[in-house]
């Protein structure tokens, strides 16, 4: 039998109730919202900056419009703006993937029978429709409330007391996890415990009102609040549903033999930019697959790697095998079966390569459990070799 990790958690408070947010928290809704304004700007002959969306994420329709009329200074009114791209974002909401993490905390506060509420500025039309496409979710909310039923969107509290007077309980009893520092505002005004899931990267030291911030919804620990622990974490690893990338092997930053002494074989992150919004910064594992030299264990982190601040999200993997020599423009498959943590900061150099090796003996000793060893003979890697 295999023993699930048992981590005693410090208790925060016990709550009775939990509130989530939709976009950004739950959906993974940023890629579409790029992808229409992209579309729409084009018309203007400008160019959708990503590092905009800062400024319209947990808005409400209105005020997320507004932003974008003043940010690129367009001569159409707000008003036209939102009829126009209305269409094209309902045309979208079929294809939001829910984030990782997402269905897993449903399914486990559901079975568990504890009181969940959904909460979002979107219109409510909006949420009925995005959760539509994901099974099980709308019967798993108690209460669902949309921005234009409350007088004052997010960061007004209103929205998260209009749940909790609905839920029937008090406010202090209840979770807010959210991704927006506009519903993480809400959630502290209402009186409520906030766990803020940041949808904007590198930016966790501006949610300093939330009770706690975590990296992904992958690491949530319900326990903290007096609520049923997940009882699926394996020997210090999270089972995930498998994802694949490959691409030759590229020369990376020249930081991992010569400075950590680990020699990682970096995947150009060309094409992949959907992937790779849909996959939370973190350390991974599972197998590689080289064309020229078979199937072998692998550890990897996707992620700005916070030591060394990079300025775009990478994967490095790091096989785990003495190789005699470089293969730089080799074909590499990765099939990712597990979890370890998310990406962290260190004081120092010694204290993250510990921690590297600390992941690598964790990815060595899971890989070796049928749960995981079956991957080894995943068709996408072996076609490689």
């Amino acid at each position: 039998m295999i023993k699930k990790m048992s981590t005693a958690q410090p208790l925060k408070k016990i709550v009775s109730c939990v509130i989530l947010d939709l976009d950004g928290t739950l959906l993974n809704t940023d890629g579409i919202v790029s992808d229409v304004l992209s579309v729409y700007l084009g018309k203007y002959g400008m160019q959708w900056d990503g590092r905009e969306i800062q400024k319209i994420v947990g808005k409400t329709p209105l005020e997320a419009a507004s932003a974008v009329v003043e940010a690129y200074g367009l001569s159409c009114t707000t008003s036209e703006l939102l009829s126009e791209i209305t269409p094209m974002f309902s045309n979208q909401w079929c294809n939001i993937k829910a984030l990782p993490g997402a269905n897993r905390l449903i399914k486990h506060l559901s079975g568990h029978r504890v009181p969940m509420a959904l909460a979002s500025n979107s219109p409510r039309e909006n949420i009925e429709t995005k959760i539509s496409y994901h099974q099980g979710w709308k019967e798993s909310f108690s209460v669902i409330i949309g921005g234009d039923e409350v007088r004052l969107g997010k960061p007004s509290p209103e929205i998260f007391l209009e749940v909790a007077k609905r839920l029937n309980v008090d406010p202090s009893s209840c979770l807010v996890i959210e991704d927006s520092l506009l519903g993480v505002t809400a959630g502290r005004a209402a009186g409520m415990e906030v766990v803020a899931v940041p949808s904007i990267p590198k930016q966790p030291h501006l949610y300093t009102l939330a009770d706690e911030v975590i990296n992904s919804l992958l690491d949530l620990r319900p326990e903290k609040w007096g609520l049923p622990p997940f009882q699926d974490w394996i020997k210090d690893t999270l089972p995930l549903e498998p994802w694949h990338i490959g691409g030759p092997v590229v020369k990376g930053f020249g930081r991992g033999s010569k400075v950590l002494g680990i020699p990682t074989a970096n995947l150009s992150t060309e094409g992949y930019g959907s992937l790779l919004s849909e996959h939370p910064s973190g350390v991974y594992f599972g197998w590689a697959g080289l064309s020229k030299r078979g199937v072998f264990k692998m550890v990897m982190s996707v992620g700005w790697n916070p030591y060394f601040n990079n300025t775009e999200k990478t994967i490095e993997p790091w096989l785990l095998h003495d190789f005699d020599e470089d293969f730089y423009g080799e074909e590499l498959r990765l099939i990712i079966v597990g979890y370890i943590r998310p990406e962290a900061n260190f004081s120092s150099l010694q204290s993250l390569i510990e921690k590297i090796h600390h992941d690598r003996k964790v990815a060595e000793e899971a890989l070796d459990l049928p749960l995981f060893s079956k991957y080894k003979d995943d068709p996408y890697i072996k076609s490689s070799t």
